[in-house]
């Protein structure tokens, strides 16, 4: 019994890794690049974010090899600011948009990039281990509609529920 309860919790912190069917992590992925503020500009509702506008996640090398992240948002509701943080570290290598990422603990979720702007670095798709995870990240507050259009386009066609996207603001 006690065997098989290791393997199901396991499975279940394994599994919070996995990449969703038909999506794949960028390559060619250069972390410095990356490093640094990035604004949301849509995402799928989860209760750690809901009610937030002015969202921001902000990227950094931490001591140990990893990549620290601060996410932040405002609630309007509450009238304060909301913050976690949290550290990621590569999957499999630097060289792929593949992290995983624990804002609580010993608990990890997969961070998969699977679309980015490689030129420049001005937007990343990102989402997680299953399709209710989605998110449009930037560089700047607002980005012009065809990127938009894009994102959801590409990510329809990937099987993600585009039509719950919500648009905070971030003004």
């Amino acid at each position: 019994m006690r065997l098989l309860a290791i393997n199901v919790i396991l499975g279940f912190l394994s599994g919070c890794l996995s990449l969703p069917q038909n999506v794949v992590p960028v390559d060619g992925f250069e972390l410095n690049r990356y490093l640094g503020t990035w604004y949301e500009i849509a995402r799928l509702d989860h209760s750690f974010e809901r009610g937030l506008d002015k969202v921001t996640a902000e990227y950094f090398l931490r001591d140990d090899g990893g990549v620290g992240v601060i996410n932040k948002g405002f609630s309007a509701a509450e009238n304060k600011w909301k913050e976690a943080e949290g550290k990621a570290y590569f999957v499999r290598d630097s060289q792929q948009g593949y992290l995983k990422v624990s804002f609580f603990g010993p608990f990890y979720g997969a961070y998969i990039i699977f679309e980015l702007d490689k030129v420049d670095y001005q937007y990343a798709f990102v989402t997680s281990y299953d399709k209710s995870y989605l998110w449009l990240l930037a560089r700047t507050p607002m980005v012009n509609e065809e990127l938009i259009t894009r994102f959801v386009q590409r990510s329809t066609e990937l099987g993600f529920e585009t039509a719950k996207l919500i648009y905070p603001k971030q003004d």
